[in-house]
């Protein structure tokens, strides 16, 4: 789960990081308030969960409450990237005299958490990465944690004063409790910015949660912003399915990750593209089913489903009657493909085949019938 930039700041704040006042506002009139009881330039952040929001105008500085006010009023008509935007973020402004980035990221490959420091804060570290990797420096954390030594051993190359280097040091260890304590898969301060006056900062803060982790923390719900949820994503977190969305045309749904990603790449070898990742899980039931093909069908750039189901845990009548039932209450208006094999094979056929549904056993036909009738669909 991401968290929008003002959250995560109140989240840093609790730790003691240095983030300067702020305050989410959803009308121009507030914006304009906030900035006069500041009394000081003001800087209006659109808060929406993706990147690129300077680019897109969506971040403006104000330097009274007047202009606070129309700075907020237009970027508050903005849509970024397709999100509207329904908040702003009014926070102090600072003078920045050098900016720096730091993150914490969960590194899947070397199964531990990664620091990346750079010099080069204030752009997007991709493009960092991109044209100058040698400016970003990492350094993995082990089992034994982060050590205030290892901390302050990575800031004292970029940083000639010795309070800078504290400062920094100090945040960085904060920065890596937040990271633990919340089950964060990322935790990242861009720019961490030094002022004229020495002081080191958190200017602007971005944490992604786990949400496998969110049996552990109760407030989690109350930080996800619906507003900015797709019907497919709420639809499958309120019924527990593993969903993400792809660019592709071939609805997928798919019972167990193996299975799911195998079936991705058997679209793909045959010259299709998925449409998503849905794992309706091992032990699913026909609401879970019906969900489901809500999920793929509210996607308009779907051509043609495919249910391959391999029943382990899973019993194959169970997604049959799934099948059956939202069929009944909403017939679809694409193809659909079936494959089915395992435990309740035979009864599962029976019940498709009382409704006029065919089923295959092979998962090659089935990837290869339901690119065809998706072919024939954009034809």
């Amino acid at each position: 789960m991401n968290l929008h930039e003002y959250q995560a700041k109140e989240l840093f704040a609790r730790y003691g990081l240095p983030v300067l006042p702020g305050q989410m506002v959803t009308t121009p009139e507030e914006a304009r308030d906030v900035a006069a009881s500041f009394g000081s330039t003001v800087v209006i952040k659109a808060q929406v969960l993706v990147g690129g929001r300077g680019k897109a105008g969506g971040v403006k500085l104000a330097h009274t409450p007047e202009e606070a006010f129309e700075k907020a009023r237009d970027i508050l008509a903005l849509t970024i990237k397709g999100l509207a935007v329904r908040k702003v973020l009014v926070a102090q402004a600072a003078d920045i005299s050098r900016e720096l980035y730091l993150s914490i990221i969960l590194d899947r490959a070397a199964k531990r958490p990664l620091i990346m420091l750079s010099a080069e804060g204030g752009v997007e570290i991709e493009e960092v990465a991109k044209q100058s990797p040698e400016k970003i420096v990492r350094r993995h954390i082990g089992l034994e944690g982060l050590r205030t030594y290892q901390a302050r051993a990575l800031f004292q190359p970029l940083l000639e004063d010795p309070k800078w280097v504290s400062q920094a040091t100090e945040i960085l260890m904060k920065l890596w409790t937040v990271f633990r304590e919340n089950d964060c898969t990322l935790a990242e301060i861009n720019p961490l910015a030094i002022t004229p006056q020495g002081r080191v900062l958190a200017l602007d803060a971005k944490v992604i949660l786990d949400d496998n982790a969110e049996f552990r923390h109760r407030e989690w719900d109350t930080w996800r912003d619906r507003d900015e949820e797709t019907r497919g994503a709420r639809l499958a977190r309120e019924f527990g399915l593993s969903y993400v969305k792809l660019d592709g045309d071939i609805g997928c749904v798919v019972n167990g990750a193996g299975l799911a990603m195998a079936t991705m790449d058997l679209v793909k070898h045959y010259g299709g593209e998925p449409a998503n990742f849905l794992d309706i899980g091992g032990s699913s039931n026909p609401e879970k089913v019906t969900a489901a093909l809500k999920i793929i069908t509210g996607d308009s750039h779907v051509r043609a489903i495919l249910f391959n189901i391999f029943g382990g845990i899973t019993r194959c009548d169970d997604v049959a009657r799934g099948i059956v039932q939202s069929l009944e209450a909403s017939p679809l208006e694409v193809p659909l493909v079936i494959r089915l094999t395992g435990t309740n094979e035979d009864l599962a056929r029976k019940i498709l085949s009382e409704k006029g549904l065919a089923v295959t056993t092979s998962m090659d036909e089935g990837v290869r019938t339901v690119i065809a009738r998706a072919q024939e669909v954009a034809a």
